[in-house]
């Protein structure tokens, strides 16, 4: 079952992640982990099905809520030129598909997963999702949360 108080993050797209890192970084008074660069971040939307885009992300390291900055390419979900800002929040589950589905059937809609939920083995390791209100959610499977967490000790350990 969903809980908000596993909310971990606030997801905030960005036409520039270096320059948002510097101006956040600096105004926030937050330390970002090493900057990640994917070539090829699965993404599926009803509107466009299974693409792969170039990613590069971040979060903050302090917590217990993170700032995570996006920066995808032009007309992407991801698009931080076309509306800068924040985006979503991402809240930690158990069972991303379990909750997908009971969200959709509950009136949500899907706006986004990292698996074509056609193919049968759910939607991935995260899915996006909306109330009819239009307020977007993340859902991130839990089990990653050990590597999130070492990954924002590291950026808290070097400086």
């Amino acid at each position: 079952m969903i809980n908000a108080q596993d909310q971990f993050h606030m997801g905030i797209r960005v036409p520039d992640l270096d320059v948002a890192m510097d101006e956040l970084g600096s105004g926030l008074n937050v330390t970002w982990a090493e900057p990640r660069d994917t070539a090829e971040q699965a993404l599926w939307t009803p509107e466009t099905g299974l693409q792969h885009h170039h990613l590069r992300y971040t979060y903050s390291a302090e917590g217990p809520q993170h700032l995570e900055l996006l920066q995808g390419p032009t007309g992407s979900f991801w698009d931080g030129n076309d509306a800068p800002g924040a985006h979503h929040i991402g809240i930690w589950v158990d069972d991303v598909a379990a909750e997908t589905s009971a969200l959709v059937d509950a009136g949500w809609s899907l706006r986004g997963a990292q698996r074509d939920p056609s193919d049968g083995e759910g939607y991935g390791v995260f899915s996006y999702i909306a109330p009819p209100s239009g307020f977007l959610v993340e859902l991130v499977d839990r089990s990653y949360e050990s590597f999130f967490e070492q990954w924002w000790s590291a950026a808290l350990d070097s400086d």
